[in-house]
């Protein structure tokens, strides 16, 4: 039983953190494909949902790992489940810009075949419009009727050099945006990525013959390209060389789960069914976002992906901070070392946490 001089001081800790809040939190587009239900992608929203120095602004949905459709309604599911329906959820592109899947099997009959091509992979292909039947349940909310490559553009007007974008996907529908409006890097306060790879230590498949293979950069190259050329104030990029360190265990289930929150029963039940689900890719980008102290080793790089149809099409491509020879393209601050211990804290506390907005 908590007395009353415990609960005054309780509600003046909890008015305090209140104030704090609304004078300090970050404002944030989560650019997600959104694959589910549990895994990575969905884990990143719980994370950046759950800080209490982060305000999500809204989701906006690319075909990556599943296809949009799927992925609006795995995410539309999950804020039912916690109790956060009012943060809007936002369809973007169903399609990268010009790659098709039959120009990908293409590819992969000549340079060889992937380990992992997300919603194009021949082991549970389904054609973009049919969404399956969802293991957490379907939805009984609706998306945003704007799409969300106006949605991007509307929120950095409306919020000018206050708002980050989060990119754990393709960049589709950020391509898109600055195709429409170019001002969107300079209005955006910054720009944060899971993605590229440069030389990632380890015996995954994914990379053992082609290093600088990364999924989200080879799923839709063409829109890499036009967003890492773009004038952003700043970029930070999470590429797999520093995710591949990270590993989601049994061991942190089972704590997340005696918290007993929905976001808790939720990751308990759902967080290792997806594939790839061992290794917290976009959650350390964006728990590094949110405590930039979590990151040990930086890299200052120009990035670009290459476009040649050849068998680096979709490869990362890096040149030193000093190289004067490098095409078109701005420096990227790329992450290569982490306190993984720092970052296990942080994420298993963001997940046995209370709801705090």
């Amino acid at each position: 039983m908590i007395g009353y001089k415990a609960k005054c001081v309780l509600g003046l800790l909890l008015l305090f953190e209140s104030t704090a809040f609304a004078q300090s939190h970050r404002k944030v587009i989560i650019n997600e494909d959104c694959s589910g239900p549990g895994g990575s992608n969905m884990q990143t929203l719980l994370l950046m949902i759950q800080s209490p120095q982060v305000e999500v602004l809204g989701i906006t949905v690319v075909s990556g790992d599943q296809w949009r459709d799927e992925e609006v309604a795995h995410t539309l599911r999950l804020l039912e489940i916690i109790g956060r329906t009012d943060i809007p959820v936002v369809p973007g592109a169903a399609f990268p810009l010009v790659r098709t899947r039959d120009e990908a099997q293409a590819w992969q009959q000549r340079y060889g075949k992937v380990a992992y091509a997300g919603a194009w992979d021949d082991r549970w292909w389904h054609e973009a419009s049919v969404i399956p039947s969802l293991p957490e349940g379907a939805p009984t909310t609706k998306p945003a009727v704007e799409d969300a490559t106006h949605f991007i553009l509307r929120m950095v007007h409306k919020y000018p050099h206050e708002v980050t974008i989060y990119e754990g996907g393709p960049m589709t529908n950020l391509a898109l945006a600055i195709s429409l409006d170019p001002q969107l890097p300079e209005l955006a306060q910054e720009l944060v990525f899971m993605g590229g790879s440069l030389s990632p230590r380890g015996d995954n498949p994914e990379f053992l013959n082609n290093p600088r293979h990364e999924f989200n950069f080879w799923f839709d190259p063409e829109a890499a390209v036009i967003v890492l050329r773009a004038p952003w104030k700043k970029i930070v990029c999470t590429p797999t060389d520093i995710s591949v360190k990270t590993y989601m265990t049994a061991a942190m289930v089972k704590q997340i789960e005696a918290a007993g929150t929905p976001v808790a029963r939720y990751v308990a039940q759902f967080a290792m069914l997806t594939p790839g689900a061992d290794i917290m890719w976009d959650e350390l980008a964006a728990a590094s976002w949110i405590d930039p102290s979590i990151i040990t080793r930086t890299e200052s790089r120009y990035m670009t992906v290459d476009l040649d149809r050849g068998g680096g099409y979709g490869n990362t491509l890096t040149w030193s901070a000093d190289d004067k020879q490098h095409p078109a393209t701005q420096r990227v601050e790329i992450q290569f070392d982490l306190d993984v211990e720092k970052f296990y804290r942080m994420f298993v506390g963001l997940m046995m946490a209370p709801r705090f907005h």
